[in-house]
């Protein structure tokens, strides 16, 4: 408020219809500078009228902003080409350099009682067959709303064939055709929207999943069979959860991905006593322990398949077959070093003899089976 009570402050001005076409901020600072011509001497470079207006007296006559605000309202106006500035930003500068993008006789004809606005058409009247918006209009409608001019364009006509069959009068068809354009553009925006987002499956018993989750899922080496047998447990478990569930492949993904690392994982340490298949082989942790205790893997091999027929046969449950074979080799591998050594000492006192054992005590020997 002024200090004194009997000269109110002076009053801001702006157009409802501007406001409403390129901001509310954007209007009152737009109107409040273009006022500045009727008062002060601009100068004309490359064909603008130009004012330089100071920052103090900018903020003092709207105290509801801040040098930054100041800035910010300037610097939309600039990038929706309403107005032309050769000042540093505001927050920095101590004054405005600026121009009303049009030319210096429309910028002098803007007065208090007839603000600047978007041009109108004549009085009220019908809507004429040819009429067709002004390219105000349709720079505009690009710079607020990033509408293109052929998409304004597009609905012109239907525009056109609208009011004139309803032979309504107005002296504002522009204001009419910004808005039928807006509402226009909008639904356009939600059928893209629309068309990209998710559609909701039904899940019924027949539901599966697509192709393109089948091969990221066989990429990942899970087999078809246990894709399968999960099926039947996601369509349940959803079905009563939310039978209309979005991105249901995805969600499948991720369960199959979940159920089998649980199930390899429990393979690796399976807790259960098995017996031994017949095509079983040790993992690949037993060959590096046994590389560890610098003991041959061909000489492993070589045991593999008396460890198996001989356990086969036996018919015997064991919780770890690795651990049964590594502990089989470590009693044979000791056993062969410690006849080779046993032998050479009996090279020495019986003249080259290297058994102290029949073929049928080594062939009839299971002590490592009771390891």
């Amino acid at each position: 408020m002024s200090d004194s009570s009997i000269i109110p402050e002076r009053q801001l001005v702006f157009s409802p219809a501007l406001a409403q076409t390129i901001g509310l901020e954007e209007a009152i600072l737009l109107q409040h500078l273009s006022e500045l011509f009727q008062h002060r001497e601009s100068q004309e470079h490359r064909g603008y009228a130009w004012l330089r207006v100071q920052r103090d007296w900018l903020l003092d006559t709207l105290p509801f902003w801040t040098a930054v605000d100041l800035h910010r309202v300037t610097r939309s106006l600039a990038d929706k080409g309403l107005i032309l500035v050769e000042s540093p930003p505001l927050h920095e500068a101590e004054a405005l350099v600026f121009a009303i993008n049009e030319s210096r006789a429309a910028a002098r004809a803007s007065t208090p009682e007839q603000p600047y606005q978007p041009p109108r058409r004549s009085g009220a009247g019908l809507l004429a067959a040819s009429w067709s918006p002004s390219e105000d209009l349709l720079q505009l409608l690009a710079l607020n709303h990033g509408i293109s001019r052929k998409f304004a364009l597009d609905q012109l006509e239907d525009f056109i064939c609208y009011w004139r069959e309803r032979g309504e009068v107005s002296h504002a068809w522009e204001n009419k055709f910004r808005q039928h354009v807006l509402s226009r553009w909008r639904q356009s925006q939600q059928d893209t929207g629309e068309r990209f987002r998710p559609r909701d499956e039904s899940l019924h018993d027949n539901w599966y999943p697509s192709e393109d989750a089948l091969e990221i899922l066989e990429r990942a080496e899970i087999t078809r069979a246990f894709i399968d047998d999960a099926v039947p447990e996601f369509v349940l478990y959803w079905r009563e959860r939310n039978p209309k569930e979005r991105a249901l492949n995805s969600k499948f993904i991720q369960h199959i991905r979940r159920q089998w690392a649980r199930y390899t994982s429990a393979l690796s340490h399976d807790t259960e006593p098995t017996r031994i298949p017949d095509n079983w082989r040790p993992t690949e942790d037993v060959y590096d322990i046994l590389r560890m205790s610098h003991i041959d893997a061909d000489f492993a091999d070589s045991l593999l398949a008396e460890f198996i027929m001989y356990w086969r046969d036996s018919n015997k449950l064991y919780k770890s077959w690795n651990t049964k074979f590594l502990q089989h080799v470590k009693y044979h591998w000791a056993k062969r070093n410690q006849l080779a050594t046993h032998g050479e000492q009996q090279d020495a006192y019986r003249g080259g003899r290297t058994r102290d054992r029949s073929l049928a005590d080594d062939l009839n020997d299971r002590s490592w089976a009771s390891s």
